[in-house]
């Protein structure tokens, strides 16, 4: 259990150092972000991009003995980049200035890429205010309307990070609306889908319960008052989104009304991917780095 970003970066430091290939990495807020986690002794970075800019802006922040590989563009960055994790020169790969859609063709680049035969999705770690461990959830950033094996997908991509984090057996809340399997309702049917698998091996070891609704998933008092019997009420490690909107407002909604911190990964490649936004924090960024460092399990 991690009872804040605090211990994320901790056993994260224990672990590393671990080798980031920076896709694009010619801009200030991209080099100044690496160069946080490398002075803590969390990542081995290497560049990729315009070496002359990349030399100039870690020559202004005094950033040294980095390796650095020259790419004339954005494309070839991303290539190249990718390929050193692929190769196995870096184990975690890292968007820098970037556009999206670049970088993701050099990802499932299906000769270069780093497929791994999984759906790729996003996964969220929240330090909400009062709570007692870190919360996570998926998918909220990539996957708008998942169908079931798609799902089993997201869930198992989620599982095998947070394993990886040293949660060995993570309690899932399959997120809809009630505890009834309804048909008509598609967010029951799968929820008590995927538990089902869970049972017949399908998925990884957790403890799952669904369909559950927020509040009983939040609180083992509602639970009881209910009248439902459950493992997971009030303790739950990942709270398991049916489509986008409810994992994206359920994150917003911690962020704005809760004054939660964040971070997230990109899950179901061969190798974590960082993907985070421009506008992300100083602090969002490191968050990041160290979760998906802990996600390699090494």
């Amino acid at each position: 259990m991690f009872k804040n970003f605090e211990d994320i970066l901790s056993v994260a430091k224990q672990r590393g150092p671990f080798k980031v290939s920076v896709a694009a990495a010619h801009d200030r807020e991209v080099i100044e972000a690496v160069k946080m986690a490398s002075d803590i002794g969390l990542i081995t970075p290497v560049l990729v991009g315009k070496e002359d800019e990349i030399r100039d802006y870690m020559k202004e922040l005094g950033m040294n003995d980095v390796q650095v590989v020259d790419a004339a563009d954005e494309v070839e960055a991303a290539r190249k980049a990718t390929l050193l994790v692929k190769n196995g020169e870096a184990k975690i790969l890292m968007k820098g200035f970037v556009n999206t859609s670049v970088f993701m063709k050099a990802v499932l680049n299906k000769e270069e890429g780093l497929r791994s035969g999984r759906l790729l999705s996003h996964m969220a770690a929240y330090e909400i205010p009062g709570q007692k461990k870190i919360t996570f959830c998926s998918d909220s950033g990539i996957n708008v309307a998942p169908t079931l094996e798609q799902k089993k997908d997201i869930l198992t991509n989620a599982l095998l990070a947070i394993k990886s984090m040293g949660i060995e057996k993570p309690k899932v809340a399959a997120l809809a609306a009630n505890e009834m399997v309804n048909p008509k309702i598609l967010a029951t049917a799968d929820a008590r889908a995927l538990v089902e698998m869970h049972e017949r091996g399908e998925i990884p070891s957790c403890i799952i319960e669904g369909p559950i609704a927020m509040d009983v998933a939040c609180s083992s008092e509602a639970a009881k008052h209910k009248g439902i019997d459950s493992q997971i009420a009030g303790d739950v490690d990942l709270f398991f989104s049916p489509f986008i909107e409810v994992g994206n407002v359920l994150g917003k909604a911690w962020l704005h009304y809760c004054n939660a911190t964040w971070a997230g990964i990109v899950l179901g490649a061969t190798n974590p991917i960082m993907m985070g936004s421009r506008s992300d924090t100083a602090e969002i960024k490191l968050n990041s780095i160290a979760m998906a460092c802990l996600s390699c399990g090494e």
